[in-house]
């Protein structure tokens, strides 16, 4: 019974009991020679240590992995926080750990159950890019559209996914472990438009997804988004129309015009749009739409010069141009520069050059046809504006409203914007006309204000920040400068108008980086995951070049 007992000892309870090295019972293994190589690793015989080594040391004996006994996280020496990300919008959460390196990202909450077999890796991937072709289609950052896609993949249970969004390519390479292939997937947005409702749906369904107290499957989410990619406009075709009448009416009135002016100019912007969107219907480019929509402010406010009615005809161009400066696109390529994100930037700003650039070549076409007329336009007139601040804080109110409308925003959001762009006319006027402050940094200050009182309300409503920012840009567009230099090369004062060019160009620029730093400031005030205070928070990409 004994020698039975025995022989069950030595029976191994398992294969893994075997070892590949172990020799078989009954030999004895052979010795090694002396010239047969050992590791170089290898502690020499009788050179044993005089203390243990210590803990991390290269010949310290390992200690037994327990996934219960793990460390709560890892963290390297270059003053990472340990990630606590729970307590913030998911914007915030993905947004930082996008910037984390890789190494030190959370595993995934898994928000979503998936099925019994795992989360279906390729639905989720196509899901994923579907979400972000839209975010990108309706003028989202990259960096924002990265984090929605981000945050769609973890609430799924995807780990080591890596999204990649560019001016009109996405894609995100999923790689299940270190011995594992990865699996990629793209998407080509061939097609953009403005629907900042679409867009507010699209950020409702991502919040959906990362909530863990709601249940949403993948067919769920295909059909929402599905219902999103089907839903009507919030507005209707003649409305969009009568805006963009009311905002050309609204900028020259904004700029000096009186009733007069506005008619005139609401009508040459009604004209410009119903032209603009025959063009688009033959297919023609939008490089063409932007020229002819271009025309016909200009040629009535011509027309009203050439006549000798004492009206400020200058103030009719000028209101056309306000409706078709490319603000939203020129904020968005800032954005994507300033957050590390320099292709899709350099893509983005090559639009709205050439979009600028059609904007003038059918301005200069019909100065240059009114001087062949002996039209006589004042290029002085352009930059006297009478100071009239209750009935351009009105104006500017109205511009704002009518720009909200064209974006096809939510009718919740409409008031918020009007008073968010109101307070950044009061800001411009106070600042350039009682203060006597320059332009430029008038308006980089009344941008950053919209920027960061647009930031604000995104994450009081855990919505996009572009609802509340981009319309309340538009009283600050620099559509008096742009006029002002196109007649100036009209009258073959070439140097002047390049300059006054110059100078509507860098208030553009002061716009949008007004914006961003407003967005930015305000996430200093916020708490901020995974920092212990605002000092600690990563910037994007690569820092001083390094």
């Amino acid at each position: 019974m004994a020698e039975a007992d025995g022989a069950e000892d030595r029976k191994p309870q398992s294969d893994e009991a075997h070892s590949a090295f172990t020799p078989p019972p009954g030999m004895e293994p052979e010795a090694l020679d002396e010239d047969q190589p050992t590791s170089e690793f290898a502690r020499p015989a009788g050179a044993e240590p005089v203390q243990p080594e210590p803990e991390g040391s290269a010949f310290a004996t390992p200690a037994t992995y327990s996934a219960a006994h793990s460390p709560p996280a890892y963290t390297p020496g270059q003053d990472f926080p340990l990630a606590q990300l729970k307590e913030s919008p998911w914007q915030d959460r993905m947004r930082t750990m996008l910037r984390m390196p890789v190494d030190v990202r959370p595993v995934p909450d898994l928000v979503q159950r998936p099925t019994e077999a795992g989360p279906a890796v390729g639905r989720v991937l196509d899901l994923t890019l579907r979400i972000g072709e839209l975010l990108l289609a309706g003028g989202e950052g990259a960096e924002d559209v990265e984090a929605a896609m981000f945050a769609v993949t973890r609430s799924y249970g995807l780990d080591r996914c890596e999204p990649t969004v560019t001016f009109t390519l996405l894609s995100i390479t999923h790689q299940p472990s270190l011995v594992d292939h990865p699996v990629s997937a793209n998407r080509t947005v061939r097609r953009r438009g403005t629907d900042y409702n679409r867009l507010s749906a699209v950020y409702q369904l991502v919040d959906d997804i990362s909530a863990p107290e709601i249940d949403i499957s993948l067919e769920e989410a295909y059909r929402r988004l599905a219902e999103i990619r089907r839903n009507r406009h919030p507005y209707p075709g003649w409305m969009l129309t009568a805006a963009a009448g009311l905002l050309a009416g609204a900028a020259s009135t904004l700029v000096g015009g009186g009733v007069l002016v506005f008619i005139a100019a609401a009508l040459g912007a009604v004209l410009g749009d119903r032209l603009a969107w025959l063009c688009a219907g033959r297919g023609l480019p939008e490089f063409y739409q932007f020229v002819v929509a271009a025309m016909p402010p200009a040629a009535i406010g011509v027309a009203l010069n050439m006549t000798g009615i004492d009206v400020k005809a200058s103030a009719v161009i000028t209101g056309g141009l306000f409706a078709l400066l490319p603000g939203r696109a020129l904020v968005a390529a800032v954005q994507d520069g300033l957050t590390g994100f320099y292709i899709t930037a350099s893509a983005r700003l090559l639009e709205v050059m050439y979009l600028f650039i059609g904007i003038i070549m059918g301005v200069l076409v019909v100065l240059y046809v009114g001087l062949q007329f002996d039209a006589s336009p004042r290029p002085e007139e352009v930059l006297e504006i009478q100071q009239r601040p209750l009935i351009q804080i009105a104006a500017s109110m109205v511009l704002v409203f009518t720009f909200a409308i064209l974006l096809q925003q939510e009718r919740s959001t409409v008031l918020i914007v009007t008073l968010n762009g109101g307070v950044a006319w009061v800001t411009f006027g106070a600042l350039h006309y009682a203060g006597e402050i320059p332009p430029v940094p008038s308006t980089a200050i009344a941008a950053g204000l919209v920027g960061l009182f647009g930031q604000l309300f995104s994450r009081y409503r855990f919505a996009s920040a572009l609802p509340y920012t981009t319309a309340a840009i538009g009283p600050l567009l620099p559509g008096s400068a742009t006029y002002y230099g196109l007649l100036l090369i009209a009258e073959n004062r070439l140097n002047e108008g390049l300059g006054s060019l110059v100078n509507a160009a860098a208030i553009a620029l002061a716009i949008a980086i007004g914006v961003n730093l407003g967005s930015e400031t305000s996430r200093l005030f916020m708490r901020i995951p995974g920092a212990a205070s605002a000092a600690k928070r990563r910037a994007a990409k690569r820092t001083r070049g390094f």
